[in-house]
């Protein structure tokens, strides 16, 4: 894909892999929710058509969920690092973790926040819903 770069990543112990396309200069987002706010969270938006899981990768996966059910947390069974995690707010995207990329793909990372605690408000005020279309 044309000025996209395959990013590769997963978890702590390696059973979780994936791929994704996305640019080499990325904008990630710390969000305030209770559960990113905990984990220390810190991820880039992708269409869902751009993450791919590696195979053997999902016997390997747990799901966490709350409040609404809606966003889903998926870490390893093993090591217990969330390295991706669907979003309920944009349910057509991936939500991956930056610090589990592997070295090397990433040029630049761009910081903003995203006000998790007031997520309504938060996605008609920041550009985030755009990143579902695959907008930089």
């Amino acid at each position: 894909m044309e000025g996209l770069v395959t990013h590769k990543g997963g978890c702590h112990c390696g059973r979780v892999r994936w791929e994704v396309d996305a640019a080499a200069s990325v904008v990630v987002w710390e969000c305030n929710c209770s559960n990113c706010a905990m984990r220390r969270n810190t991820h880039f938006i992708v269409p869902e058509a751009r993450f791919r899981l590696q195979p053997g990768s999902e016997e390997w996966l747990s799901l966490y969920t709350f409040g609404t059910h809606q966003t889903k947390h998926l870490f390893c069974k093993v090591c217990g690092i969330c390295s991706y995690f669907k979003p309920r707010i944009n349910p057509d995207v991936v939500a991956v973790t930056v610090h589990c990329v592997d070295p090397g793909t990433l040029r630049d990372v761009q910081v903003k926040c995203f006000d998790g605690k007031n997520d309504a408000t938060s996605l008609t005020a920041s550009d985030i819903s755009k990143l579902s279309k695959g907008e930089n």
